[in-house]
């Protein structure tokens, strides 16, 4: 099968991004090819497209949608829902992701979640960083904006971790949002192998973002053995492990809300994580699940054109 991928950027670390590459590298492991110079069999679209029709079947892969009432979500969508109504088939990265669209766009009628993964093979390759200045290491990654909650993260460490832990937070943050601390470290921005020698010594990962979809730095710190501290919110319950610390938060009704004023959490209200679903994190299993998706639709013959 070979398949033509659109709105990707090779060269970007955001997470959709990054994510693509992961794909293409285990799917060509299973006899999968993503020559532009070839016809395709199918196309693979990230997020939206900016084509008006295809020759072949398009499948969507959505990471969610906009419904900030801060920006013109309206108007963000458009495109997005465009695409969403031409797409021959719909992959969501989570149930929450699936609730959400369905929610805003209306039901697709071929659909699959298929939970982002973790390149195992890289991790297993890569050392932990030598670092025993710590009992316990904490860490917490993002692109820090308001909803990521990097002060809620911070606060949650300084309450409940030891007197002799430390927290690494990767990720760029502005001076004027640090918390100074001695037990807190600010790394900036690190490369993919850079976290996953951080993930592989750290003991939780704290991510206690509002309304998340399926966070890779989740996926990423749980298979380097991280134990996983979130938000009940959103999506990040369904990756985050059977063991992981669950923050309770009110039930959303999907309404647009004001997405970087996230309400207060209190610490006190933990739950068991009842909808962890993604049990198996590799990416392996995760891209024999988009080629069984897309390969089975393209090949039948009646739904090419």
């Amino acid at each position: 099968m070979n398949i033509h991928i659109e709105n990707v950027d090779f060269n970007s670390s955001s997470g959709p991004n990054s994510f693509a590459n992961k794909l293409v590298k285990y799917m060509q492991m299973n006899d999968v090819t993503f020559d532009v110079n070839e016809k395709p069999d199918c196309h693979l679209c990230f997020i939206e497209s900016h084509r008006t029709n295809y020759n072949n079947p398009m499948f969507q892969r959505l990471d969610g949608i906009y419904f900030n009432t801060a920006m013109d979500y309206m108007l963000q969508n458009r495109n997005i829902k465009r695409t969403y109504d031409m797409a021959d088939g719909v992959i969501f990265q989570s149930n929450f992701n699936k609730e959400l669209i369905f929610k805003y766009f209306g039901s697709h009628e071929n659909y699959v979640v298929i939970h982002n993964g973790a390149d195992l093979q890289l991790i297993e390759e890569i050392p932990p960083i030598k670092l025993d200045r710590y009992e316990k290491l904490w860490a917490c990654a993002s692109s820090w904006r308001p909803h990521k909650r990097l002060k809620e993260n911070i606060e949650y460490f300084l309450s409940h971790s030891g007197e002799k832990d430390g927290l690494m937070i990767a990720g760029d943050v502005p001076f004027s949002d640090r918390i100074k601390h001695e037990r807190i470290h600010y790394l900036g921005n690190l490369k993919q192998r850079q976290l996953f020698s951080l993930y592989k010594k750290t003991d939780f990962f704290i991510h206690l973002a509002w309304l998340d979809h399926c966070p890779n730095v989740v996926v990423d710190a749980r298979s380097c053995g991280s134990k996983i501290i979130c938000s009940s919110s959103g999506g990040t319950k369904e990756i985050a492990g059977e063991d992981a610390i669950i923050i309770e938060e009110p039930v959303w009704d999907f309404q647009p809300v004001k997405l970087y004023h996230p309400p207060k959490l209190n610490f006190d209200k933990k739950v068991d994580n009842v909808r962890n679903v993604c049990y198996n994190c590799d990416m392996i299993e995760k891209s024999q699940l988009y080629k069984d998706f897309m390969g089975e639709y393209c090949e039948d013959d009646k739904k090419i054109t």
